[in-house]
């Protein structure tokens, strides 16, 4: 049955209605698809939606053991430095805490939010999302929530925070013995337990899928858009709205407003906060990111430093991974967001569907930046051994992590839409909307 957060039928919707590709905008009918299978889009090839049998079970189940693995990762000792007979210990959540201590309460905050704050949110979020409708009720303030996943999802780099962690135990296998904890193991476990999360959830158990039916004079849809046709997708639950000549409107399944058929100020937004990622990673690689002094003695290492030190160390595969991580990935992504910027500006029309799979790659590998900013709080945290090693982070550090940070605004803020836009005379680009 459709309803609304009211529970009542949506008139003018059905489940074998009209729903859009989000990343083209291109209209197809809902259609069934077979237990496992996937619906994508004949014009982009990207994944419009998935059908998976008992996916409110999986989902629950499995973000409940995430939920018990995340508390566990935070209960109990995580990792330990032995130097001889002495031993410092460290939490999941001392990483942030260590960085504050040595002046760097941004990064610190950064590390936190991402490693800890932002994933427990993203878990418990859905556990109150999943577990009433598991029992057949409709959680309050779905709606809202369930923005705060959407919000939350991209920043929770769980996979990235423990990429920092092995290599920092290649840095340090010669200083000292690294002892994993309790909750080391269990970390490991919430790294393949949410994933496997993640990937079992179908949005269709809290927003079913359906959409307008089509008008008798529409015909055969073919690879027009939504937008071509007055419709705009829901931000919150992807329904289909019919927008008045104001193009602003409410979706009437969830109360979630709809300021357009596309992002308001894309273009522009992308394009301020790529100028400023480009400027900060200057100075983030020419300062130092961190020293590391043994026995009082040490020198600063900047990023291209670290990864040649892992090399010289016959870590080369863990060394080429930070290169391409903490190197090639923010300069690739800031061009190829640059390149879409200039191709969609001059309303260039070959290509389209190319250029759409380079967005969502650049979109899908920009967070694995953050892996030496995870390094850094990690080791910060571990080497605290006074006189004998201790590392301190530098300055390098908070302009790196305000790059990363910036670029993956920068695509978020990019509306992969506009690249199919002026293929299309009706659409809102092609008419002179702006973006």
């Amino acid at each position: 049955m459709a309803w609304t957060g009211k529970n009542q039928e949506l008139r003018g919707y059905a489940p074998d209605g009209l729903i859009a590709c989000t990343s083209c905008d291109c209209l197809h009918r809902i259609v069934d698809v077979p237990a496992g299978g996937k619906a994508c889009c004949r014009r982009c090839g990207a994944v419009i939606y998935r059908y998976l049998p008992h996916g409110l079970d999986h989902a629950a189940a499995l973000y409940l053991a995430a939920f018990i693995l995340l508390l566990l990762s935070n209960t109990f000792p995580f990792v330990a430095l032995q130097y001889g007979d002495r031993i410092e210990q460290s939490l999941l959540i001392s990483g942030g805490f260590a960085l504050q201590q040595a002046g760097m309460g941004e990064i610190g905050l950064l590390v936190l939010l991402t490693s800890v704050v932002f994933p427990f949110l993203t878990i418990l979020a859905m556990l109150y999302l999943l577990l009433p409708l598991r029992l057949g009720r409709r959680p309050p303030h779905m709606t809202k929530v369930w923005q705060l996943v959407r919000l939350l999802s991209p920043w929770s780099l769980i996979g990235v925070f423990m990429l920092g962690l092995l290599v920092s135990v290649v840095k340090l296998q010669d200083l000292a013995m690294i002892i994993p904890g309790v909750a080391f193991y269990a970390f490991v476990g919430l790294l393949v337990v949410s994933s496997a999360a993640a990937a079992s959830f179908d949005p269709a158990v809290l927003w079913p899928r359906q959409g307008p039916v089509p008008e008798s004079g529409i015909g055969n849809i073919g690879n027009a858009s939504a937008a071509s046709l007055g419709y705009a997708a829901c931000p919150t639950c992807e329904l289909l709205v019919k927008l008045p000549a104001s193009g602003r409107g409410k979706c009437p399944r969830c109360d979630s407003r709809i300021d357009g058929m596309r992002y308001r100020n894309s273009l522009s937004q992308t394009a301020a906060l790529l100028a400023s990622a480009a400027l900060l990673l200057v100075p983030a690689n020419l300062y130092p990111v961190m020293t590391v002094t043994r026995l009082g003695q040490g020198e600063p290492s900047t990023i291209v430093a670290g990864v040649i030190h892992l090399i010289e160390d016959g870590a080369w595969p863990l060394g080429l991974l930070v290169l391409f991580a903490s190197f090639v990935v923010p300069i690739t992504k800031i061009v190829a967001l640059a390149f879409l910027l200039v191709t969609v500006r001059h309303g260039t029309t070959s290509r389209l569907r190319d250029r759409t799979h380079l967005y969502h790659f650049t979109e899908a590998i920009g967070a694995w930046s953050m892996v030496d900013i995870f390094l850094v709080g990690i080791m910060v945290a571990l080497v605290r051994m006074d006189g004998l090693a201790t590392v301190y982070p530098g300055i390098g550090a908070s302009f790196f992590g305000a790059a990363v940070v910036l670029t993956m605004m920068a695509a978020h803020a990019f509306d992969p839409r506009l690249i199919w836009d002026h293929a299309e005379p009706q659409s809102p680009r092609a008419q002179g909307m702006p973006a």
